[in-house]
């Protein structure tokens, strides 16, 4: 009775972990809420996004995680280092956010690793010194190619790049340099007539007032500089105009000031944020917030409800909290072949399912905010292959209830959430799309269908991995799981098949209709190509009865080097049409991958290599 409950309780235990990540965030009483000002929308890349999701894909950008580490041993939530950021905190420059791993950078800018908070990361105060230094060596790395850049010349524009990001948001919100600057705007805008009088006169070589000429002159300078470099677009339109491209700058409101003699309402809202979070006035801060949200989401109420949305999700991290669940599974099933294996075989079982029902809803949610079908880029790609491995093996784990493909849906879970946070370190992950690639149908076919033949190869070539793991290391591997384990190998190859040749076939219709040709030997062609080719050789191979079990598990491992390489492999060569993924991370990660497949390969065929089970098990007959 006890082991029949032991399932049910770990789905609950699963169950509580994910609500437990569902909870409201809240400030202390008192405090300035932080995070009702991560909440406002700004519009930037193309999309009107909250500044909670601003904070963490820049945090991710600098230091590939989404708080910050104070020098006490605490964490700065993202929109608390966010509203440092914009509102000219003095505090923000003291936040070492700016990772740096390549020795000879640390070199070029005079720090050490103890120095830096986990001895990699540094603040802006540290980096000062040395920027004039980083941006020469930039500037001599820029025109190589980035194929031919050495790992140092990589880093320094990396580092350059990152660094003149934070300093474009920090001129996002407030006038650079300013050490009051909701005092100065006033004053700038009770004074601008006499001013600009002041500045007639000058240039007429009459008597003038020139600490009046001199002031609006640099706060002119400050503004131009903000309306040419600033990230953000964080005032919204007129009233009349819903237009999503007709957001601002800051800094061109705030230039528009010369000709209506009045400072736009939101800039001085964005002023007095500045000067009540630096002074600590918590409820006056609020209360300003109070005032600017119910306005914007009178106006922009169907933009806001995404952006709501979208803060609470990100706060909750559903992949992340997924990695876990896909590893707890993963051990139960292992376990499960050791010691209760229905008991913890259906725990693990349970485990998939919640984690499988969790990155439905985070690719929902991500469907919806997007407004996009599920793959769109390299990032949700990841997540993809992923889930559709995973359904494929709660299928196949019902069908064959022995801990095997729930085992596999784990590491592909996890190796796929894995590879999808990597991919997320380099901005946005629900960017707008590529003029080439804006089409819903095609992106709700082509891509899907092809991504979903990624996931079965995987999961076939993982399968067989598993195989071939525990013929070789364990005694495991009886006549009976080996003939269950090859029927799944083998109906995940057919269904691999049949979803990339029509993938493949459709992304060609798709190609004809873009550039004029159904087919151009473009490397990503080529990939998904080739992986066609290898299925259907290794379906030939069993029904021809050319190898045995084992070499026909090796060849579905080497279809997991094929998969990698039309997947990533083709986007480290930046050329051809396809080359809007182009990436050069995991490189190694990459390489690493294809010579594990390798060395399992040689394990399963090679003479001599150790293979514990007794008895093999003789391939079915065709059909």
């Amino acid at each position: 009775m006890l082991k029949r409950l032991v399932p049910l309780f770990v789905l609950l235990l699963g169950v509580a972990y994910l609500a437990s990540t569902l909870r409201t965030p809240s400030v202390p009483e008192g405090a300035p809420d932080h995070h009702a000002f991560g909440s406002l929308p700004v519009l930037v890349g193309g999309r009107i996004k909250p500044l909670d999701t601003v904070a963490r894909t820049t945090l991710l950008q600098f230091q590939g995680r989404q708080t910050v580490r104070l020098a006490d041993g605490s964490r700065l939530d993202p929109s608390a280092w966010i509203a440092d950021v914009l509102l000219h905190d003095r505090r923000a420059h003291e936040h070492q956010v700016f990772e740096i791993v390549h020795p000879d950078v640390l070199a070029l800018l005079k720090l050490s690793e103890s120095e830096g908070a986990g001895k990699k990361r540094f603040s802006y105060k540290q980096l000062s010194p040395g920027l004039d230094e980083l941006e020469r060596q930039a500037a001599l790395a820029q025109p190589i190619d980035p194929q031919r850049r050495t790992p140092f010349q990589r880093a320094v524009i990396a580092l350059r790049d990152n660094v003149g990001l934070y300093i474009r948001l920090q001129v996002s919100f407030i006038p650079p340099d300013l050490d009051a600057p909701l005092e100065e705007l006033r004053l700038f805008q009770d004074n601008l007539a006499a001013s600009v009088e002041a500045i007639r006169l000058r240039q007429q070589n009459q008597p003038h007032d020139e600490a009046a000429a001199n002031r609006v002159m640099q706060l002119a300078s400050r503004f131009n500089f903000m309306a040419e470099n600033a990230y953000l677009f964080p005032i919204p339109p007129d009233e009349a105009d819903k237009d999503d491209a007709a957001w601002r700058k800051t800094g061109t409101v705030l230039l528009q000031t010369f000709g209506t003699g009045q400072v736009e309402h939101h800039a001085l809202s964005y002023a007095g944020l500045a000067y009540t979070w630096r002074e600590g006035r918590a409820e006056e801060f609020n209360t300003i917030l109070g005032y600017l949200r119910p306005e914007i989401e009178r106006r922009f109420a169907d933009q806001m409800t995404k952006v709501n949305a979208e803060t609470r999700f990100k706060a909750a991290a559903p992949f992340y909290s997924g990695m876990v669940i896909f590893v707890a599974a993963l051990l139960l099933a292992v376990f499960s072949w050791l010691r209760w294996p229905e008991t913890l075989g259906r725990s693990a079982y349970y485990l998939l399912v919640l984690g499988f029902v969790l990155m439905s809803a985070g690719i929902l949610t991500r469907m919806w905010l997007e407004g996009r079908p599920p793959v769109t880029n390299l990032y949700s790609s990841a997540l993809f292959v992923a889930w559709g491995s995973v359904a494929l093996c709660l299928v196949l784990e019902k069908i064959y209830p022995r801990g095997l493909a729930s085992a596999v849906g784990g590491i592909i879970g996890f190796s796929g959430l894995i590879i999808a946070h990597h991919l997320s370190l380099s901005g946005d992950t629900l960017e707008m799309m590529r003029a080439v690639l804006d089409s819903n149908f095609w992106l709700a076919t082509h891509v899907v269908v092809i991504t979903i033949g990624y996931s079965a190869t995987y999961l076939a070539g993982f399968l067989a991995a598993l195989y071939i793991l525990r013929g070789a290391f364990t005694r495991g591997l009886d006549p009976e799981t080996g003939a269950a384990t090859e029927r799944m190998v083998y109906g995940t190859i057919c269904f691999a098949t049949l979803f990339s040749l029509v993938g493949t076939i459709l992304g060609g219709i798709w190609a004809d209709q873009s550039w004029g040709r159904f087919w151009g030997w473009d490397p990503k062609e080529n990939g998904a190509l080739i992986i066609v080719l290898w299925n259907a050789l290794i379906l030939h191979v069993r029904w021809g009865r050319i190898a045995g079990p084992r070499a026909f598990m090796a060849l579905a491992v080497f279809g997991n080097i094929v998969t990698s390489w039309s997947w990533f492999g083709t986007n480290l060569l930046g050329v051809g049409l396809h080359s809007y993924g182009f990436t050069d991370r995991g490189f190694w990660a990459l390489v690493f991958f294809g010579l594990s497949q390798l060395f399992l390969i040689a394990l399963a065929v090679l003479p001599g290599m150790p293979w514990r089970s007794a008895t093999q098990p003789a391939t079915p007959a065709r059909g």
